[in-house]
């Protein structure tokens, strides 16, 4: 009588060793696709968040620009102002007191310095800034991107002009932009979301009609 030998057809050691390497590449591969989708997405919706902020910061700057006037003590409405550095005076909390504001980059954050006029006769102003809020993170412009710009009554027709060169007479101020980059992560330079927005110093006008 025959015996009859059964071959059991399945994957050897070598095969199994080899489709278990193949399977951990490829899980790593999903991984590594995974986590630097993941990293994209999440940077991506920090940076709308911040640029969502940094919107709303301007904004309110703006606000406060606009109703730039004289100051209590009978100062000009604009103390001071450089590429990364403005003074002037407003009643930004609209209690009747107009505040000296001071609005400067410093550490990648906008800041606002505000401070109040003496009680006594005659007003004046203590040197320094006596409260500060924080307006916008996360901005990189670099030393040579000032975050103000400054244009004169004669803006747009003149561009020559326009905006008008440092350092700049107070005086002759109508028109300011403001220009910032933003950027969570400082080193991902192209990726910087950039904004803008300009400001009409209203008040200024009845300066011009004196003149």
């Amino acid at each position: 009588m025959k015996k009859t030998i059964k071959h059991y057809s399945g994957m050897s050691l070598v095969e199994m060793l080899v489709a278990i390497g193949i399977l951990t590449i490829a899980m790593a591969g999903l991984t590594a696709l995974f986590m630097r989708t993941w990293k994209i997405n999440s940077y991506t919706i920090e940076m709308g968040q911040s640029s969502f902020a940094v919107s709303q910061g301007v904004n309110t700057m703006v606000g406060y620009l606009r109703k730039i006037r004289q100051a209590d003590d009978g100062s000009y409405p604009i103390k001071s102002a450089t590429g990364t550095d403005l003074v002037v005076f407003s009643d930004y909390d609209k209690d009747g007191v107009t505040e000296r504001l001071h609005l400067y980059l410093q550490d990648r954050q906008i800041k606002m310095g505000i401070t109040d006029p003496t009680t006594g006769i005659p007003r004046s102003y203590p040197t320094g800034d006596q409260q500060i809020k924080i307006l916008a993170d996360d901005i990189v412009n670099s030393v040579s991107e000032p975050i103000f710009y400054y244009y004169n009554s004669s803006y747009p027709g003149d561009t020559a002009h326009n905006p008008v060169a440092m350092p700049v007479d107070v005086s002759t101020i109508r028109l300011v932009k403001i220009y910032l980059r933003i950027n969570i992560d400082p080193n991902r330079d192209p990726e910087n979301i950039e904004t803008q927005s300009f400001v009409e110093f209203r008040n200024l006008n009845d300066y011009d009609r004196m003149k």
